[in-house]
């Protein structure tokens, strides 16, 4: 018996296969005790060791932290945060709400970051980040801490520091903590430009941008933020991280060729609810509208294979996910594979939290 697992050639899978590959797609144990590796050549699902604490894992891993989409509060997922663990240094991408403990769960650990990136500044990719510099200065981390985003990190990072002061006053002449915390935490506005460019370069990853489909024209004709896709290229993998974007013609320049395609998702349902509420608050004056936004600048499971065949990507894997509305017969990871296969014929991953990859 053969089945669609979403996971590779949709002909040519077991039912044994199927069905440890859906195991492992689940929840992970939150000592990650036992976590998950897509093995990189083979595209199979192996089990191994976190790669966080303990002896340096050699390799490229990513961790799905968080794959909730949106800024609502669910019990059951945490808002959108990556990992991408290289040689043992974790690198953070996006940050929201859950994210330190999502940290503390994967075995990645929070007092290990010491880089993060945002691919923008909503605050459900945001949300977790007092919580992160709170927690690690408070619990012992003495070297610096560098975000690195559109235009608004560096401001961002200021503020946090700022709501920090109380604590660290506290804690200062209560303990008599000597770091300084406004030295240990750094921001960094990086461009957003239409063509590939280089944000950051250390010996064991290179990370560029660029900026993608999150906020249409009129919305920056009023504001100067803006919102990115990024690649992240270490010895052997390339892993591109779309952010919330519609269908963009520079999330496939940059992501040409890359071993992982992190995308968001949203089901096709919900952005056709979307687009008719849109509507109907433009026909009561309100134009500009949260409604318009969501249906504007999100991607459906087609958009997201569409990208992903036109780049040229060896596998995709759904992040930041809405699915459609619950439902007797409603299966939303089946209808995201179903989608993304419409324009692409590769490897499909539906991600959950604490999926290491």
């Amino acid at each position: 018996m053969t089945f669609d697992s979403g996971f590779g050639n949709p002909h040519k899978t077991t039912r044994r296969q199927w069905l440890t590959r859906a195991l492992a797609t689940t929840a992970l144990l939150p000592s990650a005790l036992t976590t998950v590796a897509h093995a990189q050549n083979g595209g199979g699902i192996t089990a191994g060791p976190p790669p966080g604490r303990g002896a340096p894992k050699p390799g490229t891993w990513v961790v799905l932290l968080g794959t909730r989409g949106g800024p609502g509060i669910d019990p059951t997922r945490a808002q959108t945060a990556s990992a991408v663990v290289v040689d043992g240094r974790a690198y953070l991408v996006d940050c929201g709400y859950g994210t330190v403990r999502q940290l503390a769960a994967s075995n990645v650990g929070y007092l290990q970051v010491s880089t993060i990136f945002f691919t923008h500044l909503h605050d459900d990719h945001t949300g977790d980040l007092p919580a992160l510099l709170s927690y690690q200065w408070t619990n012992g981390k003495t070297t610096a801490t560098d975000a690195y985003g559109p235009y608004g990190t560096q401001q961002l990072i200021t503020a946090v520091v700022s709501l920090l002061q109380i604590n660290v006053q506290i804690r200062t002449a209560d303990e008599g903590r000597t770091v300084n915390v406004d030295q240990q935490f750094h921001g960094h506005d990086v461009p957003a430009k239409t063509e590939p460019a280089a944000v950051f370069k250390d010996d064991r990853l290179t990370v560029t941008a660029i900026e993608n489909a999150h906020f249409p024209e009129r919305s920056k004709a009023r504001m100067p933020y803006r919102s990115l896709a990024l690649r992240m290229q270490t010895r052997e993998r390339s892993i591109v991280f779309c952010g919330d974007t519609a269908y963009s013609p520079n999330v496939v320049k940059l992501a040409r060729g890359a071993d992982l395609f992190v995308c968001e998702v949203m089901d096709p349902s919900v952005l056709e609810q979307m687009r008719r509420r849109a509507q109907e608050a433009a026909a009561q004056g309100n134009e500009n509208n949260i409604w318009r936004h969501v249906a504007e600048t999100h991607s459906s499971p087609q958009d997201v294979g569409r990208m992903a065949a036109e780049a040229g990507v060896k596998s995709v894997v759904l992040n930041h996910q809405v699915p459609g509305p619950a439902g007797a017969l409603a299966y939303p990871v089946t209808a995201f594979i179903e989608g993304v296969r419409k324009e692409f014929g590769g490897e499909v991953i539906v991600g959950q939290d604490l999926m290491v990859l």
